[in-house]
């Protein structure tokens, strides 16, 4: 065989080679090829949306942790205005529970100095009676001078 017959039985078969290539293999792999390419660009979009939907849950995180702080720091204020309230009622009540001892203690003191008075003069008057019953050397009927005492007693 010469080469040029050789060149051209090697270029049928070639032909034949591609004819069948392109006909019975090319279309199985060009078709698992858009397939792979559809995942991808499938893939990637999910991806992007997902990564969307990852900021979008971020800001809305970030938009409660700051609702939550500042519901936390007004209730914070709320308890320490409560706090300042509470105590303030507390020394209103002591003041007022102060007021009412010291009142208390001074009607006692004046009712006390009031007695320790009847009770001196009760002790003044019947000193004088003795030292009138020595003076003048008689027996002193109390009935008798009751009305005399009396008014002895309410002069002291």
């Amino acid at each position: 065989m010469s080469i040029t017959g050789t060149l051209i039985v090697q270029i049928i078969v070639f032909l034949l080679l591609a004819a069948f290539t392109m006909k019975f293999v090319w279309p199985p792999i060009a078709k698992a090829l858009d397939e792979r390419a559809q995942k991808v660009a499938e893939g990637l979009a999910a991806a992007d949306k997902a990564k969307s939907e990852l900021a979008a849950a971020n800001q809305r995180v970030e938009q409660e942790l700051a609702a939550s702080r500042g519901e936390n720091a007004q209730r914070l204020a709320d308890a320490e205005r409560r706090a300042q309230q509470i105590v303030e009622e507390a020394k209103a009540r002591a003041g007022e529970e102060g007021a009412r001892i010291i009142a208390a203690a001074k009607v006692e003191a004046r009712q006390q100095t009031v007695q320790a008075r009847e009770a001196l003069r009760d002790e003044v008057a019947k000193l004088a009676v003795r030292g009138a019953e020595q003076i003048l050397r008689k027996e002193v009927n109390p009935a008798v001078h009751a009305e005399l005492l009396g008014r002895l007693k309410t002069e002291l």
